[in-house]
């Protein structure tokens, strides 16, 4: 059905100074919606016929120019939704209408997102999405555009262009996750309107590959628990690596970020710093030896990663990013003389802690061997909603 917009005289409200409010009248589908155009008349200078000014209304001009303005932000919607084939009542019309956008580029908005995660000390997230930013500039040579404009024949060309760099589609894949984020968090903050939203149609989805394998088997993790290095930083990567596999694959992170206050009653409990979740995991007797190996009086620390010295968020980062570079590396020079068929890396003792206790005939919707993928909320969610008894018998698996 056709739908109109007109201003009517609503005499049927009359205020103080005996005039009554103009009301811009859309009606559509049989249903009429009012919303005051913010003056009022007296009902004798109303041509209640014409719905317009008699000749005689005082400021006839001005209120004939302000009708026919906002009649035709009105009107020019309704072209806009009936060109887009999209759906409307008289109450959404009204509503976007009356309820505008804030006016933000996506340069703003990224700035603003990557300022937010910084305050919140997300600081490696922050630099993630700094890539993800410095790479759209790249593309498009500026961000100074409205989120509009980044429609799916815009993110289809950005698609082109990342694949002719010779990114990995994996690569590809985070960029557009990013930029969904993004894009999100700018219809959240009322920056740009839904009905835009890009990703409806341009599926991001379609921009991943299988991870190669990051786990390994039984044998070979207990071949590497049971290496003896033969420097300190071996000393130290090999004990990392065992830590992090017996408690339930806590990464290099969070484990350089432990202190005396995460141990209670032989049981570690710490936030994790990705998912901001709580994390309770049963203490084996190796991993307790372990943390009395390295408890140092002058270090609140669990292992000599951090130190009091290290008291910003930056300082903290920049010194693990330092160490597990260091680590890892070692690691993989300790894999290679124990032909283990992978690299080996911190990360690999967390992902074959789930996959040695699902080998082992562990239930599957006890743990998820997929921890670190799209899929490690989930995996923790499992994790929290089991009981401690089920937890620590299914950790003696792992040795």
């Amino acid at each position: 059905m056709s739908t109109t917009v007109n201003v009517v005289c609503y005499k049927s409200k009359v205020l103080k100074n005996n005039e009554s409010p103009l009301m811009i009248r859309v009606c559509k589908d049989r249903k009429m919606k009012y919303q005051s155009l913010g003056i009022s008349i007296l009902p004798k200078y109303w041509d209640f016929k014409a719905n317009k000014p008699t000749s005689k209304c005082p400021n006839k001009e001005y209120i004939e120019r302000l009708i026919a303005e906002k009649v035709k932000v009105y009107t020019d919607k309704v072209i806009e939704f009936k060109s887009q084939e999209k759906e409307f009542t008289a109450t959404s019309l009204m509503e976007k209408v009356n309820k505008p956008v804030k006016r933000k580029t996506v340069q703003e908005v990224f700035n603003q997102y990557i300022q937010e995660l910084e305050s919140a000390n997300r600081l490696r997230y922050a630099d993630i999405y700094k890539c993800t930013m410095h790479s759209l500039i790249k593309f498009n040579k500026h961000l100074d555009i409205p989120f509009s404009d980044m429609d799916t024949i815009w993110l289809k060309r950005y698609e082109v262009w990342l694949q002719s760099q010779g990114l990995a589609i994996n690569t590809l894949g985070t960029r557009f996750r990013h930029l969904r984020v993004i894009y999100n968090f700018a219809i959240e903050e009322k920056i740009v309107k839904s009905e835009y939203y890009p990703f409806n149609s341009f599926k991001v989805s379609k921009l991943s590959q299988t991870t190669a394998k990051r786990s390994i088997q039984k044998d070979e993790i207990l071949s590497v628990l049971n290496y003896q290095g033969q420097t300190p930083l071996e000393c130290l990567a090999i004990d990392l690596f065992t830590f992090s596999y017996l408690a339930a694959g806590i990464n290099f992170g969070d484990i350089a970020r432990l202190t005396k206050d995460n141990i209670l009653e032989n049981r570690l409990i710490y936030i994790r710093k990705k998912t901001q979740k709580q994390i309770k995991v049963s203490l084996q007797e190796q991993a307790i030896k372990l943390i009395q190996k390295y408890s140092m009086p002058d270090n609140p620390y669990l292992f000599p990663i951090l130190s009091s010295f290290h008291k910003t968020e930056q300082q903290k980062v920049n010194r693990i990013h330092k160490i597990i570079a260091k680590v890892n590396k070692s690691l993989k020079e300790i894999g290679e003389r124990l032909n283990i068929p992978i690299d080996l890396t911190t990360y690999v003792a967390r992902h074959s802690f789930a996959t040695v206790l699902k080998r082992s005939g562990v239930n599957t919707s006890l743990i998820c061997e997929a921890l670190g993928h799209s899929s490690e909320r989930v995996t923790q969610i499992y994790l929290d909603s089991f009981g401690n008894d089920q937890m620590e018998d299914a950790m003696k698996n792992l040795l």
